[in-house]
């Protein structure tokens, strides 16, 4: 049963502020827990994935990554890897979450498609983009005119962008978050944000996972447990899509010992940064953890596929059940947040945390 779902919402539950920071601060430590394996999980796998960990004494996963000199990871990732983090590095997955959050500051709820385009106009750097999204800007550069840019209609048809070969990859699914963070008690509006934002590169299954994602963190604050919250969250997709069989998949596996074989034999062939195989290894990781942060986000790294994008979701997710995120964590980072956007190069923890908040009560 969803509770909260009142104007008042803020009212009634004074720990929302406290899980936007959990958010904020899981989401960044698990992103940059699985950035420098990244291109790693991508290029030798799984099994190249475990190797490295392996030969690293990192095995199972419960702190950042060590750095073996002369390996891939130092070429890549150095400066996420344990003893050489002062700061959260670049990366597409905060940079998508800081611009929901300008979105938002500016459109609030009324925010839709063409303004997600425009944001990325005036703010993303097209090098800054991959897969779906790049072929998106892509037609945007082809198509935009001042008129567009500053505010009118789109003079083409913006569906284009999102006809493409990856859009059903996860892109979508990892700029989702802070829409259901800014939601608490409000899954419905969490999905239709999340999937306003999803359409300008995306279709199919690439828009229900991000669905699935911004309404399970609108759940969680007002759930009794995880279980109840992706009941609550499955609510939001079609129920005989291939991103909900997904979701019942990774958490049939939570506890199961074999739960990484069972997903990469079940999703065997599939890209590895497809919607559907994050999404399944997303819930099977947060739905395994109970308590304990560094397992969570852990399992979700060295699990494979794309790291530092699991890492993230299932991180910010953990931190909105207002179980606390140890310092062990967000102590090396120091509350810096690097993004590479227009305008923005560094920005304070504490800064993110209160214009979330912010934001989130102007939609309540």
């Amino acid at each position: 049963m969803v509770r909260g779902n009142d104007k008042n919402f803020f009212g009634v539950d004074t720990t929302v502020p406290a899980r936007i920071r959990g958010a904020w601060e899981g989401r960044v430590s698990g992103c940059l827990l699985g950035k420098p394996v990244e291109v790693l999980s991508f290029r030798e796998g799984r099994a190249g994935l475990e190797s490295y960990l392996r030969e690293a004494g990192a095995l199972p996963l419960r702190d950042y990554v060590p750095l073996i000199e002369g390996s891939l990871v130092e070429q890549l990732g150095r400066e996420c890897c344990r003893g050489h983090i002062n700061r959260a590095e670049p990366d597409d997955d905060i940079n998508y979450t800081v611009l929901a959050l300008l979105m938002l500051e500016d459109k609030g709820a009324n925010m839709c498609t063409e303004d997600v385009a425009r944001t990325w106009l005036r703010l993303l750097p097209a090098g800054t983009t991959w897969t779906a999204e790049r072929h998106a800007y892509r037609v945007l550069l082809d198509n935009m005119d001042d008129e567009f840019v500053n505010g009118d209609a789109p003079g083409f048809d913006l569906s284009l962008c999102s006809d493409n070969d990856c859009n059903e990859w996860i892109g979508a699914q990892i700029r989702a978050d802070l829409y259901g963070w800014v939601c608490p008690g409000r899954p419905a509006l969490a999905a239709d944000l999340a999937s306003r934002d999803a359409a300008l590169s995306h279709r199919g299954e690439g828009v229900h996972g991000a669905a699935f994602v911004a309404a399970l963190g609108a759940a969680i604050p007002v759930s009794d447990d995880l279980v109840d919250a992706t009941d609550i969250a499955l609510r939001f997709i079609p129920r005989d899509c291939a991103a909900a069989s997904a979701v019942c998949f990774g958490r049939e596996l939570a506890g199961s010992p074999d739960a990484v074989d069972h997903l990469h034999a079940e999703y065997k062939g599939l890209s590895p940064v497809h919607t559907l195989n994050n999404l399944a290894l997303v819930v099977w990781a947060i739905c395994s953890a109970g308590d304990d942060f560094s397992a969570a986000i852990g399992n979700a790294v060295s699990a494979g596929w794309d790291t530092d994008c699991n890492g993230a979701t299932v991180g910010g997710l953990f931190g909105l059940t207002g179980k606390p995120i140890p310092e062990s964590w967000t102590r090396p980072w120091q509350g810096r947040v690097s993004v590479s956007l227009a305008g923005y190069s560094e920005l304070p923890l504490d800064d993110l945390v209160d214009r979330t908040v912010a934001v989130a009560r102007t939609l309540q």
